[in-house]
Formats: C-alpha cells, structure tokens, sequence
C-alpha cells in the first residue's frame, strides 16, 4: 500500500512538473514581452537607414511603423505600403534567437503587383501572389552572420515562412503560415 501511494504521490508531482514546463514562456514569447522593441533597417537600394522602437508599453509606435514602411517600400515604384507589424516583430525575434543586435539589410520589402509581375517575369523563384505584395514580407541579411545560421534561426522560431537563398545572398521571411522552402 505504500509503494502505490509513493508511486501515485511521484506521478502526480510529475504532471505537476509538466504543467508547470508547459506554462513556462518560449525564447520566443520572453522577447515578444520585452518592455521596448527596437530596430535599425537599412534599404540597400536607397541607401536610407532608420533605427527606432516600434513597441513601447504594450502598444505599437505609428510614427516609427510609418517610417519603417517608408524605408521598406517599392523603391523601383516608389510606392509605400503598410508592413504587417507582426513582420517586426519576427525580425526582433530573429535577433533575439541570434544574439545580435544591429542592422538588418534590406533586399526586398514591399513590391507592387506591377514590380512583382515584372520580377516574376524574369524569374521562377517569384511568387504569383507573393506576400511582399501584401506588406507581409521581407528578403534580408544580417551583416556579420552566416546566411545558413539566420535561416535556422529563422525556421526555430516557427512564426511565418523561411525561405533561404544562397545564391542570392538573403533569407526570406513573411508573416504567413509556418513552412520553408
């Protein structure tokens, strides 16, 4: 009768352990409740740099979203567009998972339906209806880390599409559903 009791005492303290492993925040969500968010972008196109926070007190920074959706437009339209701000919020994390603070380098960030067209046109590795259209989306490098280790980065944080491109020297990220290619 004892043994059952210890053996049911240590089950229950097991499950107890469990909940409590379960309950515990990710990397991922310990950043995301970090009090401010912060980012330096820097459009390789246009030569423009913005360094700002985008959270601060639980609320999202218009001013700073607008600015960095000014740096991240269609720089062969020139067109601006809203960037989803769950994009920022992957950089930040990727970051975060990096260890590495500093400059993120923009390939690509939005696109108009026009410019991806005209993109596709010469390439297959162009989506039809690409998130860069939608604001939700960005081809980038991190100065100082290995392409494959921002790629695996990116694909452990399980927040949105990877997609790696080593010949073309960037990462992929979008804000759409989990995969990567």
């Amino acid at each position: 009768m004892l043994s059952r009791s210890v053996d049911r005492r240590r089950f229950l303290l097991g499950l107890g352990g469990l909940g409590a492993a379960a309950m515990m925040a990710s990397p991922a969500q310990a950043s995301l409740s970090a009090p401010v968010r912060k980012l330096s972008l820097h459009n390789l196109h246009t030569g423009e740099k913005i360094s700002a926070s985008f959270w601060e007190e639980g609320h999202y920074i218009g001013d700073s979203l607008a600015s960095f959706n000014k740096v991240m437009r269609d720089f062969r339209s020139n067109e601006v567009h809203r960037i989803d701000p769950k994009l920022f919020d992957q950089l930040f994390l990727l970051q975060h998972r990096l260890g590495k603070q500093g400059e993120i380098q923009i390939i690509s960030g939005y696109r108009s339906p026009a410019t991806n067209a005209m993109l596709r046109s010469k390439s297959s590795g162009v989506a039809k209806k690409s998130y860069h259209m939608k604001g939700q989306a960005i081809d980038l490098r991190l100065p100082g880390i290995e392409l494959a280790h921002v790629r695996n980065a990116a694909k452990q944080l399980a927040v949105g599409g990877v997609g790696y491109y080593p010949g073309s020297n960037f990462v992929h990220l979008d804000t759409g559903p989990v995969r990567s290619w």
